[in-house]
């Protein structure tokens, strides 16, 4: 599949892009993500290894895009709102992930 990302063109095909990832170490998440095989590379990871090119030069969408289009799975950063907390009991109560409770 031919695809754009930092204005050059690639032809991309899902078989080249899990040879090319075969043996890397992902990174840690914080942002946007594709799983390849059963692991989640940051999305400028990928686009690091598959274009050879920096970081700086392409968007994570541009990668999103183009693994989304090759079939593979893409997860977007959606940061959670915080939720609100009245009293001591109701913030310690939601980090430890405990349902919410009313005083």
């Amino acid at each position: 599949m031919r695809c754009v990302i930092a204005r050059f063109p690639f032809d991309l095909t899902r078989s080249g892009v899990l040879e090319s990832m075969k043996g890397v170490k992902p990174e840690p998440v914080s942002g946007e993500s594709v799983i390849i095989g059963r692991r989640h590379y940051p999305a400028k990871q990928v686009g690091q290894v598959i274009t050879r090119q920096d970081r700086r030069d392409f968007s994570a969408g541009e990668v999103l895009r183009a693994m989304a289009q090759l079939g593979f799975t893409c997860r977007t950063f959606t940061e959670a709102a915080p939720a609100r907390c009245d009293s001591p009991l109701q913030r310690a109560s939601a980090l430890l992930g405990a349902p919410h409770l009313s005083v």
